[in-house]
Parts: structure tokens; C-alpha cells; sequence
């Protein structure tokens, strides 16, 4: 698992900073993940460090194209 601070939740995208200054965005987060941190309807978690892992997976829309899923996520 990675460390990352949350940035922001805008048009369906979860944004994260990591330790290594790199900023990215994620199109899907677990729904177990999301349930327990309400990350697009709680601003509160901005700012806030998480640790996080993810994977690429080929897009439905475009298949040379991959989207960034969050599956698992901790507050630290």
C-alpha cells in the first residue's frame, strides 16, 4: 500500500498527492472502500493521509485506454 493525501473529488474523479509528489486521478473506488469513506459527498477527508492501493483496468469505452481503481483505502 502506498501513501497519499486526498486532494478532491470532482466530476467522478478521486484525486490523490503521494509521498513521491506525484498527483493522480481515479475513476472507481471499491464500493466497500467508498462506504467507509464517503470520499465524494464528505468534504472532511480532505487533506487527509491515506494509505492506498489500486490497480489499472482497461477501459469499457476505450480499450487502448486504462482507468485507475482504488481497492483498498485507510486513513492513517
Amino acid at each position: 500500500m502506498e501513501i497519499a493525501v486526498f486532494k478532491y473529488f470532482k466530476d467522478g474523479f478521486y484525486s490523490f498527492l503521494f509521498e513521491d509528489g506525484l498527483q493522480m486521478e481515479f475513476e472507481e473506488i471499491h464500493p466497500k472502500a467508498l462506504y467507509k469513506y464517503n470520499l465524494n459527498k464528505d468534504d472532511s477527508f480532505v487533506d487527509k493521509t491515506f494509505k492506498l492501493s489500486y490497480s489499472e483496468v482497461p477501459s469499457s469505452r476505450d480499450f487502448d485506454d486504462v482507468i485507475y481503481r482504488i481497492d483498498r483505502l485507510e486513513l492513517v
